[in-house]
């Protein structure tokens, strides 16, 4: 989706580096073991990415991005023992204030078993053994983050029943209603095409 609004937009594109973490493979072996790693390249990746780029759109008008920072930290609070989060807590504490913050966040909401289809299609031969409870944890992690969230205007939209490359209709639909929001929280079911 990120990349299909960027190109909409004519938009700079940030998409989160997941391919240089070299802790991933392992983590998903093995994710108490390489939990702590994992998170801290993630984390410190976004970071150069967001200070980077917060830099750079002076310039620039329209940026779409794959990530929110925050995101890191949910993850890290499903995956890492207690004292790992807390050190991580602190790390992540120091560098957010230099987050710049995104004018809108779109958070695309599907059921646990949606997810595990689509990450199956997306064949990452190193995301092929991902487990149902673990994408169950990050989805419920999710929904209850933004269920809660309150830092930027918010659209959550329902993608369980709806193929947005294959429905052109409802992208368009779609692309209206983030031209349109500027405030607060809508939720949005997208209408099939017929």
């Amino acid at each position: 989706m990120a990349k299909i609004l960027g190109e909409y937009f004519k938009a700079e594109l940030v998409l989160e580096k997941t391919n240089e973490n070299p802790f991933l493979r392992n983590f998903y072996k093995d994710r108490s073991k390489y939990g702590f790693q994992t998170q801290t390249f993630f984390l410190l990746s976004r970071y150069a990415q967001q200070v980077e780029l917060k830099q750079r759109n002076l310039f620039n008008t329209v940026t779409v991005s794959d990530y929110l920072f925050q995101k890191d930290r949910l993850f890290a609070s499903l995956t890492l023992n207690e004292n790992e989060f807390a050190l991580y807590k602190n790390i992540f504490n120091l560098l957010k204030e230099k987050i710049p913050t995104p004018d809108l966040v779109i958070f695309l909401q599907a059921s646990t078993e949606v997810l595990m289809d689509r990450i199956r299609h997306r064949s990452r031969h190193f995301e092929k053994d991902i487990d149902f409870d673990y994408i169950d944890r990050i989805n419920r992690a999710y929904n209850n983050f933004f269920f809660h969230y309150e830092d930027s205007p918010l659209l959550v939209i329902t993608t369980s029943n709806i193929d947005f490359i294959r429905e052109k209709r409802a992208l368009k639909d779609l692309i209206q209603k983030i031209c349109r929001h500027r405030e607060g929280k809508e939720f949005y079911v997208p209408l099939k095409s017929k």
